[in-house]
């Protein structure tokens, strides 16, 4: 144990010398966790729309301002035809098109039927179809509001229609907020990041700067090595996750639901599992430059594939497998579920185990790939 003391107090004297990689594990995470989650929001608004009236009626305008008021879409020009609506949507200035045929307001009134064509920029698809989705659904509210009255040959009016009325309540995020599912899943991958391309580097700087035989040649255990290697970094990890966790509360008002010392528990895990992922790459590497490619390519996977920008229950089932085979998948499922719904341990301990278990295989097998002769 003392040589493993030794190689402690070797690895915290490097950490606290170099002021850069300090304030890239300390001040870098709180900067990204304020700003990002700001450009990271997937609700879709300023929907530009290309109004083409042919009827010019009373109903025709009171559907333009009924859309323009939505709060979603804003009106960017009244096109006289449907081919400079194309155009406008060819050049960029609009995304949808919604042309409004002639004898619209007469059809309405008289044979209680009337259709639009509504054409779609779909490029980026999700904008098409959550813009083309909430357009919709603006007309079937303008539509179930008209002021109608269908005479019957007697002369008495129609009895209004039977309505189904949905009353609906958000559970865990009341005003659904997007913010409070992105927040948690952007904190764990900046400690995926942080934790993982520091590691990633950290053997591989020894054996550029020559150490590493000096430290071969000496009488320490592999597993010491790797272990006076991890404990430095597991404990700025969890630094960096309660800051994380502080500037979280701080700034937007997200405290977890569930017990911190489960969350914690969890962390704890997780980074012992990502710390033996870095450490492994770094056995592998020869140069600092092939350390960061191979972990670049990792964070590339864990970034796209662990449930954070979409949920993997959309993935093919091939997708999915090979997202439950990264720690990242699970412990942004888990966050979620204890931060926003407040889930206990009895709920998520089959996590506990899947994170442990890739705790485990790579550490070991970053101790099993490490050697002591060059």
């Amino acid at each position: 144990m003392k040589v493993l003391r030794f190689i402690l107090q070797k690895e915290f004297r490097q950490i606290f010398r170099d002021k850069t990689i300090l304030a890239m594990m300390l001040v870098v995470p709180v900067m990204q966790l304020i700003i990002l989650p700001l450009a990271a929001n997937f609700e879709v608004k300023n929907i530009n729309v290309a109004y083409i009236d042919h009827d010019h009626s009373s109903y025709s305008r009171k559907l333009e301002n009924k859309i323009a008021s939505s709060g979603y879409f804003k009106i960017v020009s009244s096109a006289f035809s449907y081919k400079e609506g194309l155009e406008m949507i060819e050049y960029g200035t609009a995304d949808l098109v919604l042309e409004i045929p002639p004898g619209f307001e007469k059809n309405l009134v008289r044979e209680g039927s009337q259709k639009v064509n509504l054409s779609v920029d779909a490029i980026n698809g999700t904008k098409a179809s959550l813009g083309g989705s909430y357009l919709v659904s603006v007309l079937a509210d303008f539509n179930s509001n008209l002021d109608i009255n269908i005479k019957l040959p007697n002369g008495s009016t129609a009895a209004p229609a039977a309505k189904i009325s949905v009353a609906s309540a958000n559970w865990y995020n009341p005003r659904a907020e997007y913010k409070y599912y992105m927040v948690p899943g952007i904190l764990v991958l900046l400690l995926t990041i942080i934790g993982g391309f520091i590691t990633a580097l950290n053997i591989v700087r020894e054996k550029e700067i020559g150490t590493i035989e000096q430290i071969n040649v000496t009488p320490i255990q592999k597993w010491q090595f790797i272990l006076g290697k991890l404990i430095p970094f597991w404990i700025v990890g969890m630094i960096v996750f309660t800051v994380g966790l502080t500037v979280m509360y701080l700034v937007y008002g997200i405290f977890p639901k569930g017990s911190l010392l489960v969350l914690y528990l969890f962390a704890a895990v997780y980074l012992v599992a990502l710390l033996g992922l870095g450490l492994l790459i770094s056995t592998f590497a020869n140069t600092q430059l092939q350390a960061m490619f191979i972990a670049f390519f990792f964070m590339m996977i864990f970034m796209l594939m662990s449930g954070f920008f979409t949920s993997t229950d959309s993935m093919p089932g091939w997708a999915r497998t090979l997202s439950n085979c990264t720690p990242v998948t699970h412990f942004i499922k888990v966050v979620r579920l204890i931060v926003l719904k407040g889930s206990g341990f009895a709920d998520i301990k089959t996590e506990l185990g899947y994170l442990a278990i890739f705790a485990v295989a790579l550490n070991s097998f970053a101790i099993w790939n490490y050697r002591k002769t060059t």
